[in-house]
């Protein structure tokens, strides 16, 4: 049974910056070892397909047209690293362990009292979702780790992720209102070796129910929802998906005219960012940057006195930093160009062209 609750955690939102899709998937029907096909898509596109959430798997599957009923690499592949990741593919940065914990080889994680405790994944334990709605939902049904995320993404959106003191003493509250106090429940958190092979942060995992854990690479299932297993790349010629990514950040210093020289040559533009959903897929990359802010396609004109993007639009969305993106623009002796913060809140600011930044060109 589960029962549900609103909850202002400031993990949900409608367009979280993790749902955006930012890459272009191409499904390659060559029969190629991991490796083989590693080195493929590094040469053609960016790199084998990295997931970073249902989102991402959804266009991934259209790539290979759904029906898929072969074996496909994708760009997971086995370290000997452990690291702690959420379900939900969020970023660690909050734990809170209770005294000697993390202990052992456990690989998830109870909440107890407020606490965190490691524990074997195949222990069967109540667990916490939460949906895109703002709510939690407390499942009170025996599961193991992976059953409760697989129940958890099939009816609301994932287990429960915390990222910081405030959200585990909601949760901690919500889960006692439940009279469980003393009684552990499953959260979010869990630990593996799997890296994408672009060094991608992703903790995103769909492992299908016949997942070993032994094998050093990872392929969609045949014939299912894109659920994966691991395979050794040595035994295995299949195909492959690759990405692309949509935009990507030039850590070059140029100019605003040698930038959009730059991604015309070598991409196709600089970005233009329309609507709150493209600032996301901006906000996502521009973290790469290493100049305080990075020019992006907005153009100011003297003659029509206004802002615009260079795919021709006139700026509708707006994103500007107070001060920034005024009529006072038409003043100013030298032209002017529109980039975006690379810290703060990463909102839109006026620079002369002759500024030497970074940039973002778009690839498609």
């Amino acid at each position: 049974m589960a029962q549900t609750l609103y909850f202002p955690l400031l993990l949900i939102a409608l367009c979280s910056i993790s749902e955006c899709v930012q890459r272009q998937y191409h499904f390659i029907n060559e029969k190629k070892t991991w490796t083989e096909a590693q080195r493929y898509c590094r040469e053609k596109y960016t790199d084998l397909a990295t997931v970073d959430n249902m989102n991402d798997m959804i266009q991934l599957m259209k790539s290979v047209n759904y029906g898929v009923n072969q074996l496909v690499w994708i760009g997971l592949q086995k370290t000997d690293v452990y690291k702690w990741h959420w379900s939900s593919g969020d970023p660690v940065f909050f734990l809170n362990w209770t005294s000697g914990d993390p202990a052992g080889s456990n690989e998830c994680t109870v909440m107890n009292n407020g606490q965190w405790i490691n524990e074997a994944c195949s222990n069967t334990r109540v667990f916490i979702c939460y949906n895109m709605s703002t709510r939690l939902v407390f499942v009170n049904q025996l599961k193991t780790w992976r059953d409760a995320q697989s129940y958890c993404r099939q009816n609301h959106t994932d287990l429960v992720t915390v990222r910081n003191q405030n959200e585990n003493q909601q949760l901690e509250k919500f889960i006692n209102n439940r009279s469980l106090s003393g009684s552990p429940v499953w959260i979010g958190l869990f630990r593996d070796t799997w890296q994408w092979s672009d060094n991608s942060t992703s903790s995103f995992r769909y492992w299908a129910d016949n997942f070993k854990n032994v094998g050093i690479n990872a392929a969609i299932q045949p014939n299912t929802q894109g659920q994966w297993a691991d395979y050794s790349s040595d035994c295995n010629q299949i195909s492959f998906v690759c990405h692309e990514d949509k935009l990507i950040v030039i850590q070059q210093n140029l100019s605003w005219s040698e930038a959009l020289r730059y991604c015309r040559q070598h991409h196709v533009d600089l970005v233009s960012v329309q609507s709150v959903e493209m600032q996301y897929e901006v906000m996502n990359v521009v973290k790469l940057a290493s100049t305080e802010a990075v020019w992006l396609g907005l153009r100011f004109s003297h003659i029509l006195g206004i802002w615009f993007w260079l795919s021709g639009e006139t700026v509708c969305y707006q994103n500007w930093a107070p001060g920034n993106g005024t009529s006072d623009e038409d003043c100013e002796p030298t032209v002017r160009s529109g980039a975006v913060q690379s810290g703060g809140d990463q909102t839109w600011i006026s620079r002369p062209e002759t500024d030497r930044l970074n940039f973002i060109c778009r690839n498609y």
